[in-house]
Protein backbone atom coordinates (compact mmCIF):
# COMPACT_ATOMS: atom_id res chain seq x y z
CA UNK A 1 0.00 0.00 0.00
CA UNK A 2 1.34 3.34 -0.79
CA UNK A 3 2.58 5.69 2.46
CA UNK A 4 0.59 8.58 3.97
CA UNK A 5 3.72 10.48 2.64
CA UNK A 6 4.09 9.48 -0.49
CA UNK A 7 0.59 10.49 -0.90
CA UNK A 8 1.18 13.67 1.32
CA UNK A 9 3.88 14.58 -1.01
CA UNK A 10 2.17 14.10 -4.39
CA UNK A 11 -0.88 16.17 -2.87
CA UNK A 12 1.79 18.98 -2.06
CA UNK A 13 3.11 18.80 -5.70
CA UNK A 14 -0.23 19.07 -7.49
CA UNK A 15 -0.80 21.87 -5.44
CA UNK A 16 2.19 23.69 -6.40
CA UNK A 17 1.85 23.28 -10.27
CA UNK A 18 -2.06 24.19 -10.03
CA UNK A 19 -2.45 26.00 -6.63
CA UNK A 20 -5.49 23.82 -6.05
CA UNK A 21 -5.92 22.69 -2.52
CA UNK A 22 -6.31 18.76 -2.27
CA UNK A 23 -7.15 16.49 0.20
CA UNK A 24 -7.04 12.52 0.40
CA UNK A 25 -8.84 10.24 2.21
CA UNK A 26 -9.37 6.44 2.17
CA UNK A 27 -13.37 5.42 2.68
CA UNK A 28 -13.59 5.22 6.12
CA UNK A 29 -13.63 9.10 6.00
CA UNK A 30 -10.26 9.65 7.72
CA UNK A 31 -7.46 11.95 6.47
CA UNK A 32 -4.44 10.63 4.81
CA UNK A 33 -3.12 13.58 3.43
CA UNK A 34 -3.85 17.24 2.79
CA UNK A 35 -2.65 20.52 1.46
CA UNK A 36 -5.41 22.56 4.18
CA UNK A 37 -6.78 21.76 7.38
CA UNK A 38 -10.36 20.17 6.66
CA UNK A 39 -13.14 19.90 9.25
CA UNK A 40 -14.48 16.53 10.55
CA UNK A 41 -17.53 17.41 9.07
CA UNK A 42 -16.75 16.20 5.95
CA UNK A 43 -16.59 12.58 7.16
CA UNK A 44 -20.10 11.76 6.82
CA UNK A 45 -20.32 13.15 3.40
CA UNK A 46 -17.34 11.05 2.58
CA UNK A 47 -19.08 8.32 4.07
CA UNK A 48 -22.35 9.39 1.95
CA UNK A 49 -19.84 9.23 -1.60
CA UNK A 50 -18.44 6.15 -0.64
CA UNK A 51 -22.14 4.37 -0.91
CA UNK A 52 -23.34 6.12 -3.52
CA UNK A 53 -23.02 5.37 -7.25
CA UNK A 54 -21.66 8.33 -8.56
CA UNK A 55 -17.82 8.85 -9.31
CA UNK A 56 -17.50 12.49 -8.62
CA UNK A 57 -19.61 15.13 -7.29
CA UNK A 58 -19.78 18.47 -5.46
CA UNK A 59 -20.60 19.55 -2.26
CA UNK A 60 -20.18 22.41 -0.43
CA UNK A 61 -17.78 24.12 -2.31
CA UNK A 62 -15.62 20.77 -2.56
CA UNK A 63 -15.16 18.19 -5.49
CA UNK A 64 -15.52 14.81 -4.65
CA UNK A 65 -13.40 12.09 -6.54
CA UNK A 66 -13.13 8.01 -6.04
CA UNK A 67 -10.33 6.48 -6.79
CA UNK A 68 -10.54 2.58 -7.84
CA UNK A 69 -7.69 0.18 -7.79
CA UNK A 70 -9.13 -2.88 -9.97
CA UNK A 71 -12.56 -2.22 -9.37
CA UNK A 72 -12.01 -1.82 -5.42
CA UNK A 73 -12.42 2.01 -4.09
CA UNK A 74 -9.43 2.66 -2.00
CA UNK A 75 -9.50 6.54 -1.76
CA UNK A 76 -11.34 9.37 -2.36
CA UNK A 77 -9.94 12.75 -3.19
CA UNK A 78 -11.05 16.60 -2.36
CA UNK A 79 -10.09 19.06 -4.57
CA UNK A 80 -11.13 22.65 -3.23
CA UNK A 81 -13.68 24.68 -5.42
CA UNK A 82 -16.48 23.57 -7.93
CA UNK A 83 -14.83 25.68 -10.64
CA UNK A 84 -14.21 23.45 -13.98
CA UNK A 85 -10.58 24.11 -13.64
CA UNK A 86 -10.82 22.57 -10.26
CA UNK A 87 -12.64 19.60 -11.58
CA UNK A 88 -9.83 19.19 -13.67
CA UNK A 89 -7.14 19.22 -11.27
CA UNK A 90 -9.31 16.67 -9.11
CA UNK A 91 -9.52 14.42 -12.15
CA UNK A 92 -5.36 14.59 -12.49
CA UNK A 93 -5.49 13.84 -8.77
CA UNK A 94 -7.23 11.13 -9.29
CA UNK A 95 -5.83 9.65 -12.06
CA UNK A 96 -2.10 10.18 -10.85
CA UNK A 97 -2.90 8.22 -7.43
CA UNK A 98 -4.37 5.42 -9.33
CA UNK A 99 -1.17 5.28 -11.40
CA UNK A 100 0.65 5.10 -7.77
CA UNK A 101 -1.24 2.59 -6.99
CA UNK A 102 -0.77 0.23 -10.19
CA UNK A 103 2.86 1.55 -9.64
CA UNK A 104 3.25 0.07 -6.21
CA UNK A 105 1.03 -3.07 -6.74
CA UNK A 106 3.38 -3.86 -9.45
CA UNK A 107 6.28 -3.70 -7.28
CA UNK A 108 4.62 -5.37 -4.47
CA UNK A 109 4.18 -8.40 -6.99
CA UNK A 110 7.81 -7.99 -8.32
CA UNK A 111 9.04 -8.20 -4.92
CA UNK A 112 7.17 -11.17 -3.60
CA UNK A 113 8.45 -13.05 -6.60
CA UNK A 114 12.13 -12.20 -5.88
CA UNK A 115 11.42 -12.82 -2.21
CA UNK A 116 10.08 -16.36 -2.96
CA UNK A 117 12.70 -16.94 -5.93
CA UNK A 118 15.50 -16.62 -3.44
CA UNK A 119 14.21 -18.50 -0.57
CA UNK A 120 13.41 -21.60 -3.27
CA UNK A 121 9.88 -21.40 -2.62
CA UNK A 122 8.62 -21.90 -6.24
CA UNK A 123 8.64 -24.43 -8.74
CA UNK A 124 11.33 -24.24 -12.06
CA UNK A 125 7.61 -23.59 -14.05
CA UNK A 126 6.39 -21.38 -11.79
CA UNK A 127 9.68 -19.08 -11.99
CA UNK A 128 9.22 -18.85 -16.11
CA UNK A 129 5.57 -18.08 -16.18
CA UNK A 130 5.70 -15.59 -13.02
CA UNK A 131 9.01 -13.59 -15.07
CA UNK A 132 7.08 -13.43 -17.93
CA UNK A 133 4.02 -12.18 -16.33
CA UNK A 134 6.02 -9.60 -14.56
CA UNK A 135 8.22 -8.71 -17.56
CA UNK A 136 11.58 -9.85 -15.88
CA UNK A 137 13.83 -10.97 -18.25
CA UNK A 138 15.08 -14.97 -17.56
CA UNK A 139 18.04 -14.85 -19.02
CA UNK A 140 20.05 -11.97 -18.05
CA UNK A 141 23.47 -11.96 -16.06
CA UNK A 142 22.69 -11.40 -12.06
CA UNK A 143 24.43 -11.24 -8.92
CA UNK A 144 23.48 -11.02 -5.29
CA UNK A 145 24.80 -8.39 -2.67
CA UNK A 146 23.46 -9.21 0.81
CA UNK A 147 23.91 -6.06 3.09
CA UNK A 148 24.07 -6.54 6.38
CA UNK A 149 23.89 -3.04 8.33
CA UNK A 150 24.74 -4.16 12.20
CA UNK A 151 21.81 -2.25 13.52
CA UNK A 152 18.44 -1.59 13.87
CA UNK A 153 17.80 0.46 11.21
CA UNK A 154 17.30 -1.84 8.72
CA UNK A 155 14.03 -0.23 6.85
CA UNK A 156 16.14 2.80 6.40
CA UNK A 157 18.65 0.96 4.94
CA UNK A 158 16.23 -0.48 2.69
CA UNK A 159 15.06 2.52 1.85
CA UNK A 160 18.48 4.21 1.19
CA UNK A 161 20.18 1.77 -1.02
CA UNK A 162 16.49 1.34 -3.41
CA UNK A 163 17.02 5.40 -3.38
CA UNK A 164 20.84 5.01 -4.49
CA UNK A 165 19.49 2.61 -7.47
CA UNK A 166 16.41 4.69 -7.90
CA UNK A 167 15.37 3.81 -11.51
CA UNK A 168 17.25 0.63 -12.82
CA UNK A 169 14.15 -1.05 -12.89
CA UNK A 170 16.20 -4.27 -14.03
CA UNK A 171 17.79 -4.42 -10.37
CA UNK A 172 15.94 -5.64 -7.39
CA UNK A 173 16.40 -4.55 -3.97
CA UNK A 174 14.31 -6.55 -1.16
CA UNK A 175 14.32 -8.21 2.11
CA UNK A 176 13.94 -11.46 3.80
CA UNK A 177 14.60 -11.16 7.31
CA UNK A 178 15.20 -8.57 9.74
CA UNK A 179 18.95 -8.44 9.34
CA UNK A 180 19.42 -7.74 5.63
CA UNK A 181 18.87 -5.87 2.67
CA UNK A 182 19.23 -8.24 -0.75
CA UNK A 183 20.24 -6.63 -3.90
CA UNK A 184 19.68 -8.48 -7.20
CA UNK A 185 21.44 -7.02 -9.31
CA UNK A 186 21.69 -7.22 -13.19
CA UNK A 187 25.75 -7.57 -14.59
CA UNK A 188 26.43 -5.67 -17.18
CA UNK A 189 28.23 -7.15 -20.32
CA UNK A 190 31.93 -6.43 -19.16
CA UNK A 191 31.54 -6.30 -15.82
CA UNK A 192 34.11 -8.14 -13.60
CA UNK A 193 34.05 -8.88 -10.34
CA UNK A 194 36.54 -6.21 -9.40
CA UNK A 195 33.98 -3.58 -10.47
CA UNK A 196 30.81 -5.18 -8.33
CA UNK A 197 33.03 -5.20 -5.73
CA UNK A 198 33.88 -1.20 -5.85
CA UNK A 199 29.88 -0.94 -6.27
CA UNK A 200 29.70 -2.72 -3.53
CA UNK A 201 31.93 -0.16 -1.38
CA UNK A 202 30.19 2.65 -2.98
CA UNK A 203 26.65 1.29 -1.28
CA UNK A 204 28.88 0.80 1.67
CA UNK A 205 30.34 4.52 1.67
CA UNK A 206 26.69 5.88 1.23
CA UNK A 207 25.21 4.13 3.98
CA UNK A 208 27.92 5.72 6.02
CA UNK A 209 26.86 8.95 4.81
CA UNK A 210 23.52 8.20 6.17
CA UNK A 211 24.58 7.44 9.51
CA UNK A 212 24.53 3.36 8.98
CA UNK A 213 28.00 2.53 9.79
CA UNK A 214 29.85 -0.74 9.77
CA UNK A 215 27.90 -2.47 6.70
CA UNK A 216 28.91 -5.61 5.38
CA UNK A 217 28.29 -6.38 2.32
CA UNK A 218 28.65 -10.10 0.69
CA UNK A 219 28.64 -11.11 -2.80
CA UNK A 220 27.51 -14.45 -4.44
CA UNK A 221 28.76 -15.75 -7.98
CA UNK A 222 27.59 -14.33 -11.04
CA UNK A 223 24.40 -16.65 -12.87
CA UNK A 224 23.28 -16.80 -15.91
CA UNK A 225 19.59 -17.77 -15.63
CA UNK A 226 17.21 -16.12 -13.14
CA UNK A 227 16.57 -20.11 -11.40
CA UNK A 228 19.88 -19.49 -10.55
CA UNK A 229 19.60 -16.23 -8.71
CA UNK A 230 18.89 -18.49 -5.32
CA UNK A 231 21.99 -20.15 -5.97
CA UNK A 232 24.04 -16.71 -5.67
CA UNK A 233 21.66 -15.29 -2.84
CA UNK A 234 22.98 -19.12 -0.83
CA UNK A 235 26.70 -18.43 -1.52
CA UNK A 236 25.97 -14.83 -0.19
CA UNK A 237 25.20 -15.87 2.92
CA UNK A 238 27.54 -18.11 2.68
CA UNK A 239 30.17 -15.29 2.31
CA UNK A 240 28.89 -13.93 5.47
CA UNK A 241 29.40 -16.51 7.91
CA UNK A 242 33.06 -17.04 6.39
CA UNK A 243 33.92 -13.44 6.62
CA UNK A 244 32.93 -13.36 9.69
CA UNK A 245 34.95 -15.61 10.81
CA UNK A 246 37.73 -15.47 8.85
CA UNK A 247 38.26 -12.07 6.95
CA UNK A 248 36.44 -9.64 9.83
CA UNK A 249 38.82 -6.57 8.94
CA UNK A 250 36.81 -6.80 5.22
CA UNK A 251 34.01 -4.88 4.46
CA UNK A 252 32.71 -6.22 1.03
CA UNK A 253 33.20 -9.83 0.64
CA UNK A 254 33.07 -11.92 -2.01
CA UNK A 255 32.63 -15.90 -2.62
CA UNK A 256 34.85 -15.83 -5.40
CA UNK A 257 37.93 -14.55 -2.80
CA UNK A 258 37.01 -16.94 0.05
CA UNK A 259 40.05 -19.21 -0.27
CA UNK A 260 40.66 -21.98 1.89
CA UNK A 261 37.98 -20.10 4.32
CA UNK A 262 35.37 -21.22 2.19
CA UNK A 263 36.73 -25.25 2.06
CA UNK A 264 37.02 -25.14 6.08
CA UNK A 265 33.37 -23.75 6.42
CA UNK A 266 32.33 -26.80 4.89
CA UNK A 267 33.88 -29.16 7.07
CA UNK A 268 31.98 -30.96 9.59
CA UNK A 269 32.74 -30.30 13.53
CA UNK A 270 33.95 -34.23 14.47
CA UNK A 271 36.69 -34.05 11.72
CA UNK A 272 37.89 -30.61 12.73
CA UNK A 273 38.14 -31.77 16.40
CA UNK A 274 40.37 -34.47 15.24
CA UNK A 275 42.47 -32.46 13.04
CA UNK A 276 42.99 -29.83 16.07
CA UNK A 277 43.82 -32.88 18.92
CA UNK A 278 46.30 -34.37 16.30
CA UNK A 279 48.20 -30.92 15.43
CA UNK A 280 48.00 -29.76 19.15
CA UNK A 281 47.75 -32.60 21.10
CA UNK A 282 44.90 -31.69 22.98
CA UNK A 283 45.55 -28.21 23.86
CA UNK A 284 44.37 -25.06 21.90
CA UNK A 285 45.95 -22.05 19.87
CA UNK A 286 43.58 -20.27 23.17
CA UNK A 287 46.59 -21.55 25.87
CA UNK A 288 49.42 -19.46 23.63
CA UNK A 289 50.24 -16.34 25.79
CA UNK A 290 49.61 -13.23 24.04
CA UNK A 291 53.26 -12.38 22.74
CA UNK A 292 53.43 -16.16 21.00
CA UNK A 293 50.07 -15.23 19.26
CA UNK A 294 51.13 -11.65 18.07
CA UNK A 295 54.65 -12.97 16.83
CA UNK A 296 53.03 -15.75 14.75
CA UNK A 297 50.55 -13.58 12.98
CA UNK A 298 53.02 -11.11 12.66
CA UNK A 299 55.60 -14.12 10.70
CA UNK A 300 52.40 -15.28 8.49
CA UNK A 301 52.03 -11.39 7.63
CA UNK A 302 55.54 -11.25 6.80
CA UNK A 303 55.42 -14.58 4.22
CA UNK A 304 57.54 -16.13 7.36
CA UNK A 305 60.61 -13.71 6.66
CA UNK A 306 62.47 -13.78 10.07
CA UNK A 307 64.35 -10.64 9.51
CA UNK A 308 61.68 -8.46 8.22
CA UNK A 309 59.19 -9.96 11.23
CA UNK A 310 62.02 -9.08 14.06
CA UNK A 311 62.15 -5.27 12.57
CA UNK A 312 58.27 -5.13 12.95
CA UNK A 313 57.93 -6.11 16.18
CA UNK A 314 61.10 -4.23 17.24
CA UNK A 315 62.96 -7.46 18.85
CA UNK A 316 66.30 -8.87 17.94
CA UNK A 317 66.06 -11.53 15.11
CA UNK A 318 68.02 -14.37 17.76
CA UNK A 319 64.97 -13.56 19.95
CA UNK A 320 62.78 -14.20 17.36
CA UNK A 321 64.08 -17.56 16.24
CA UNK A 322 64.22 -18.08 20.14
CA UNK A 323 60.62 -17.53 20.35
CA UNK A 324 60.03 -19.92 17.45
CA UNK A 325 62.36 -22.74 18.75
CA UNK A 326 60.14 -22.73 21.98
CA UNK A 327 56.75 -22.94 19.79
CA UNK A 328 58.37 -25.84 17.97
CA UNK A 329 59.07 -27.78 21.04
CA UNK A 330 55.67 -27.07 22.38
CA UNK A 331 53.86 -28.59 19.20
CA UNK A 332 56.27 -29.87 16.98
CA UNK A 333 55.98 -27.91 13.72
CA UNK A 334 58.32 -25.21 12.88
CA UNK A 335 57.21 -22.30 11.35
CA UNK A 336 60.38 -21.26 9.27
CA UNK A 337 59.09 -24.45 7.38
CA UNK A 338 56.97 -24.27 4.81
CA UNK A 339 54.42 -27.38 5.10
CA UNK A 340 54.66 -26.63 9.10
CA UNK A 341 53.41 -23.36 8.45
CA UNK A 342 50.74 -24.38 6.05
CA UNK A 343 49.14 -26.53 8.61
CA UNK A 344 49.65 -24.41 11.28
CA UNK A 345 47.61 -21.78 9.62
CA UNK A 346 45.04 -24.12 8.50
CA UNK A 347 44.99 -25.25 12.29
CA UNK A 348 44.60 -21.66 13.26
CA UNK A 349 41.54 -21.10 10.86
CA UNK A 350 39.78 -24.22 11.83
CA UNK A 351 40.00 -23.35 15.72
CA UNK A 352 38.56 -19.95 14.80
CA UNK A 353 35.73 -21.46 12.76
CA UNK A 354 34.92 -24.06 15.29
CA UNK A 355 34.63 -21.13 17.88
CA UNK A 356 31.85 -19.59 15.24
CA UNK A 357 30.02 -22.63 15.18
CA UNK A 358 29.78 -23.22 18.97
CA UNK A 359 28.63 -19.38 19.35
CA UNK A 360 26.29 -19.70 17.00
CA UNK A 361 24.73 -22.84 18.23
CA UNK A 362 24.68 -21.54 21.96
Amino acid sequence: MISNQILQNTMEGLKAITRVDLCVMDTEGKTLASTFNISNDYESAVLDFVNSPADSQVLQGYQFFKVFDEHQLEFVILAKGDSDDVYMVGKIASFQTQNLLVAYKERFDKDNFIKNLLLDNLLLVDIYNRSKKLHIETDAKRIVFIVETNTDREANALETVRSLFGNKTKDFITAVDEKSVIIVKEVGENESYDDLCKTAKGIKDMLAGENIPNATIALGTIVNEIKDVSRSYKEAKMTLDVGKIFYSERSVVAYSNLGIGRLIYQLPIPLCKMFIKEIFDGKSPDDFDEETLTTINKFFENSLNVSETSRQLYIHRNTLVYRLDKLQKSTGLDLRVFEDAITFKIALMVVKYMKYMETFEY
